[in-house]
C-alpha cells in the first residue's frame, strides 16, 4: 500500500483512482463495507482504491470541546486500512490551511490534481471545504466539470436500526462491552504501548503482569478485568488484563493497564505489545485483604482461560 501525508509526495503518475474521504476512526463495519465497495469498483474499472483521511479529528480544531478521544492512533489506522485492502492512503494534516480551503480548492488540489480521481464515494451527508460549504450536489457538479463520478454510499446498519458508527463503538467501550464493540468493528478492540516497570505487586502475588506505559495507542475500555490476547513479536498469548487504579492499593495511577500472560513468565520490558480485548470478566473491585484479592485473581485467570479456550491450569 502506498501512503503519503502530503499531496506533494503523491507521484505525478499516480492513479487514476477511486477515492473515499473520511475520518475512518476504528475502521468499523460501516467503513469496511464502504472499502469493500471501493475495491470492487476499482477492480472493475482498473482504478487504485484510495482513502483520503485526516491526521486528527477535524473537531479538534473546529470544536475542540466536542472532540472525542480517537479509537485508534494514526499508525493503527493506516495498518487497518492496509489490512482492508486499500491501495493508497493520503493522510492530510487538518490545520488552518485545510480548514479554510474552499470546496473547489479541495476538489482541485486533492482529488483531481494529486489523486486523479475518476470515482468518489461519499455519504449523503458529506460536507467539505471551508465551513462545510460543499455538499454532495456541489461535488456532483464539480465531478461533471472535472470528469469524475460521484457514488452515494448508503448507511450500513447490520445490528438493528442504529447506524454503525465510531460514536457507538466508544459508547460500548465506555461500558466495557468489548464483545459487542468487536462485532461493530469486525475485529477485536485493542490498545498498544510499551511495557514499563511497575510496583511488581503482581509477581509478589504469584501473578506477574506487564504494565503498559500510559501513552496508549487505541482507546482502552472501561475499568475492569478482561480476557484478552497479548500480542508481542508476532506471537499471541492468552491474558487476563486489569484496567483501572486497583483500589485495593494506594497510589496506583488512573487507567493503569496490566496484563497477566497465562502460563507465561517472560521479560517484556521495553517491548511494544498489543492487547486485543475479547470479553469483560468483571468490574474493578476493592478487596478487604490481600488473600481475597489473590483468590479473585485466580478466579479471573480461570474465567479468562474459559473465554479464550485455554486448558485449565494443571495443579501440582
Amino acid at each position: 500500500m502506498e501512503f503519503w501525508t502530503d499531496t506533494a509526495a503523491v507521484p505525478p503518475d499516480f492513479g487514476p483512482s477511486a477515492v473515499t474521504v473520511g475520518k475512518f476512526d476504528g475502521l468499523h463495519a460501516g467503513h469496511r463495507a464502504v472499502i469493500d465497495r471501493l475495491r470492487f469498483i476499482s477492480n472493475d474499472r482498473g482504478l487504485v482504491p484510495t482513502v483520503v483521511t485526516f491526521d486528527r479529528n477535524p473537531l479538534s480544531l473546529l470544536r475542540p470541546e466536542l472532540c472525542p478521544e480517537p479509537l485508534v492512533s494514526n499508525a493503527q489506522k493506516v495498518e487497518l486500512l492496509e489490512s482492508a485492502g486499500v491501495g493508497a492512503v493520503l493522510m492530510v494534516t487538518f490545520d488552518e490551511a485545510l480548514r479554510d480551503m474552499s470546496p473547489e480548492q479541495f476538489v482541485q488540489r486533492i482529488l483531481v490534481d494529486a489523486l486523479h480521481a475518476k470515482v468518489i464515494f461519499v455519504g449523503g451527508d458529506f460536507r467539505f471545504g471551508a465551513r462545510g460549504a460543499g455538499d454532495v450536489a456541489m461535488l456532483e457538479s464539480l465531478g461533471r466539470e472535472h470528469g469524475f463520478e460521484v457514488i452515494r454510499i448508503e448507511d450500513v446498519a447490520p445490528h438493528g436500526p442504529r447506524r454503525v458508527s465510531s460514536t457507538w463503538v466508544r459508547e460500548l467501550l465506555a461500558e466495557g462491552d468489548v464483545k459487542q464493540a468487536s462485532r461493530l468493528l469486525g475485529g477485536l478492540p485493542s490498545v498498544r504501548s510499551t511495557v514499563v516497570h511497575g510496583a511488581h505487586r503482581g509477581r509478589e502475588l504469584g501473578y506477574p503482569t506487564a504494565n503498559l506505559a500510559p501513552d496508549l495507542e487505541g482507546l482502552a475500555p472501561a475499568d475492569g478485568v478482561y480476557a484478552a490476547w497479548l500480542v508481542v513479536d508476532g506471537n499471541r498469548y492468552g491474558a487476563a488484563v486489569s484496567i483501572g487504579n486497583n483500589p485495593t492499593f494506594d497510589g496506583v495511577p488512573e487507567k493503569q493497564v496490566e496484563a497477566h500472560a497465562i502460563d507465561q513468565d517472560f521479560d517484556l520490558y521495553d517491548k511494544t505489545v498489543t492487547l486485543e480485548f475479547v470479553d469483560r470478566i468483571r468490574g474493578m473491585w476493592k478487596f478487604d485483604s490481600i488473600d481475597e484479592l489473590v483468590a479473585q485473581i485466580a478466579r479471573d485467570e480461570e474465567a479468562a482461560r474459559e473465554i479464550l479456550g485455554i486448558a485449565p491450569r494443571v495443579r501440582p
